[in-house]
């Protein structure tokens, strides 16, 4: 490899293996694209070159911001803190609604892929010195920037950083394995969309598949990391309120009742501009039938209300942590939320600073 290609993002693949003829099967995510000589899996930023396979995107990331952690959204890891957060171009769905296109779709399409020349040790070096308390693999999809992923996340432990998935769930259980456990692995905690609970959805949407996702999650908590999930909640498309009530009721059967249901208000984006925005009452409806479901913490996201992003306990019903925006109002002297309820002292389910 040139020095040319290394500055470019070319970089080994790891998880995939070679077929007859020259093929190169990706096994990152479940798409498991079989790609030939000189060309792109659907990601479009890995590439079979003579037969190996290569991320074009290691060292590369396009975006990158200190970040509240609430912003992911992720409520009840380290809140109150900030992550470092980064992401590549490229993503393995081609979801019509999709908020980050313009990072995520270009490659997919057969256009440039750049970005900033960033290292893993670099990447981890600007976390600490932003003081972040994590790192957070997010803005596109990590399944596809795997490579730079792992090696950030590894150097990051060794700093004291904790690490953050922001997906969509598609990624294969090849790539979910080599994450690991929360302990001992390179993967803390995750925010996973679960975009629809029908087939159907995923198929005219996204592209993909619910089935893996659906597995995967369960993976994930078995693998001991916390995890949240997201709805983005679209008129006429997922908000079937007999649909909403089955996902809030897989949520508390697979993955358990304390687990934090994320329900976002779309807006036009991408190619979806033929429906409207959310209006307030489906979210107050989708919570209402997450919390008859058993979820005991239910946030409602990209809207304004009273209370939509506070923290209430279960046990005594009070405000436990109050948000504004992103922003977690801290307690007496500026303290920073202790995993227990201020006012009835039970505890609270999550990763505390």
């Amino acid at each position: 490899m040139t020095h040319a290609e290394q500055l470019s993002g070319l970089h080994a693949a790891r998880l995939w293996k070679p077929l007859s003829h020259g093929l190169a099967q990706c096994r990152l995510c479940c798409h498991f694209c079989r790609i030939e000589p000189g060309q792109r899996g659907l990601c479009g930023v890995r590439q079979n070159r003579d037969g190996e396979l290569f991320s074009l995107v290691y060292g590369l990331p396009a975006a990158l911001g200190a970040d509240p952690v609430e912003k992911k959204p992720l409520y009840h890891f380290l809140p109150g803190t900030r992550t470092f957060s980064l992401g590549t171009m490229g993503c393995n769905l081609t979801c019509s609604f999709c908020q980050n296109a313009s990072l995520a779709q270009p490659p997919g399409q057969g256009q440039a892929v750049r970005g900033h020349q960033l290292g893993p040790q670099a990447l981890v070096d600007a976390a600490c010195d932003s003081g972040c308390r994590s790192m957070a693999y997010t803005y596109s999809e990590p399944t596809i920037f795997f490579e730079l992923v792992e090696d950030a996340s590894r150097l990051a432990l060794t700093r004291g950083l904790k690490n953050i998935l922001v997906s969509n769930g598609f990624m294969s259980p090849d790539c979910l394995k080599a994450f690991g456990p929360a302990q001992g692995g390179c993967i803390q905690a995750a925010n996973v969309d679960i975009k629809a609970f029908t087939e159907a959805f995923y198929a005219e949407q996204c592209g993909a598949r619910l089935a893996p996702v659906l597995e995967n999650v369960r993976h994930m908590r078995a693998l001991g990391w916390w995890l949240e999930i997201t709805t983005l909640v679209i008129p006429g498309l997922n908000d079937a309120p007999g649909e909403l009530e089955a996902l809030a009721a897989f949520i508390v059967r697979e993955l358990g009742p304390d687990t934090p249901w994320h329900l976002s208000r779309f807006h036009p984006a991408h190619r979806l501009q033929d429906r409207p925005v959310t209006p307030i009452q489906a979210l107050l409806d989708a919570r209402a039938a997450g919390r008859a479901a058993g979820l005991k913490y239910i946030y409602l996201g990209n809207a304004s209300g009273r209370g939509f992003g506070d923290t209430l306990c279960p046990a005594c019903g009070k405000v436990a942590i109050e948000r504004e925006g992103f922003l977690v109002i801290a307690g007496e002297e500026g303290a920073l939320p202790g995993g227990v309820c201020p006012w009835c002292g039970a505890a609270l389910p999550g990763t505390w600073a």
